[in-house]
């Protein structure tokens, strides 16, 4: 599984004219899902990326966790983190699980991390989404998974 996640004071998924997710400050989390991913991936990922300390605390140093500030997490599903872009010029995505399997590894992901205590909102999967964000910082990282461990 793979998680790229960005600080943000802001942010808004949309689908048409709809917002169907939107939070304040904390983080937004673009989900990938490879086939070989389990519900594993998808709990130690939202365990990882709820207590990263990533947010200033009183003297300025990054020493808090979305959880400690009171944040929330925008879950969107992004199969497009799942490309293989080592060959010619279009990207592959045969890495990525299947969409039912996506979906559920997904919504397990968010599901953990409201269960850790974080309002989460989410994205509307398979659909085309358009994501607005004010990033913080800008504080950006990425979060691997591969057999329930992050890597």
């Amino acid at each position: 599984m793979r998680v790229l996640i960005q600080r943000v004071t802001q942010a808004r998924v949309s689908v048409g004219e709809e917002v169907v997710g939107e939070i304040g400050a904390g983080l937004l989390a673009l989900v990938g899902v490879a086939s070989h991913d389990t519900e594993a991936d998808a709990a130690a990922a939202a365990g990882k990326i709820s207590g990263l300390r990533i947010f200033a605390d009183v003297a300025g140093k990054t020493n808090l966790s979305v959880t400690e500030v009171s944040g929330e997490v925008l879950v969107v599903s992004q199969f497009t983190l799942m490309a293989d872009v080592r060959k010619g010029r279009r990207p592959g995505f045969t890495n990525a699980a299947p969409p039912d399997r996506a979906a559920e590894l997904v919504e397990s992901f968010a599901a953990h991390v409201e269960a850790g205590g974080v309002p989460v909102a989410r994205g509307r999967f398979r659909a085309m989404m358009k994501v607005e964000l004010l990033n913080d910082g800008p504080f950006t990282l990425m979060v691997e998974t591969r057999d329930g461990k992050v890597l």
